[in-house]
């Protein structure tokens, strides 16, 4: 699990999940449960900011 903890500007993120290897762009501060598309892996959670990332990060877009 990595948490973002970059200042300022919130960041869409490309990810690839852990159980399915699916790459998808994430934004970086939820509001709620991300899941994969395909197979309904949570990648990220809130925390009341910045999200906790729970896939690989490829990508800060």
């Amino acid at each position: 699990m990595v948490n973002i903890t970059r200042t300022g500007d919130s960041k869409f993120i490309k990810v690839r999940c852990t159980g399915c290897k699916n790459e998808q762009i994430i934004f970086g501060k939820t509001a709620t449960k991300v899941k994969c598309l395909v197979c309904s892996k949570t990648l990220s959670t809130p925390t009341g900011g910045k999200s906790r990332i729970k896939s690989r990060i490829l990508e800060v877009l």
